[in-house]
């Protein structure tokens, strides 16, 4: 099942750059990265999963395949990577990656980087491939 609906991409598309354009502003008015969220960014809601979901399908995109699920709830979950596919009875690659909206965002738009947020401790990463430093920002 497609991350985002075919007729919501470009809204999707319009979402993500509003948020990240916004979250720039902030960082050179001096607020600190890792406090950049929605509600500073003064995105709504529908348009916060809009710009996930889109982010995630450019994700999805840039690195097609089966290896690694990434997560960011509630908003959606993608498979990305080549390697070992999910087992047919659970469904779960072995490698899973969970974000908050809020921490994918940064990361998707470049305003932090993975080892930032990894080491706030706001990655739950588990498997070989649980890092996607060289994938982001998208």
């Amino acid at each position: 099942m497609a991350v985002i609906l075919e007729r919501d991409i470009e809204r999707g598309k319009c979402a993500w750059l509003s948020w990240h354009e916004a979250a720039l502003k902030i960082c050179n008015s001096g607020i600190e990265q890792m406090q950049i969220s929605s509600s500073v960014v003064q995105i709504a809601p529908a348009d916060v999963a809009l710009a996930v979901r889109y982010s995630l399908h450019l994700l999805e995109n840039k690195a097609p395949g089966t290896g690694v699920e990434v997560r960011v709830a509630p908003w959606g979950a993608v498979k990305i990577l080549e390697g070992p596919a999910s087992d047919p009875h659970n469904l779960t690659p072995p490698d899973v990656i969970e974000l908050d909206p809020e921490v994918w965002l940064r990361l998707s738009c470049g305003i932090t980087s993975w080892n930032q947020e990894k080491q706030a401790g706001n990655i739950s990463a588990c498997g070989e491939r649980d890092d996607l430093s060289d994938i982001l920002p998208l």
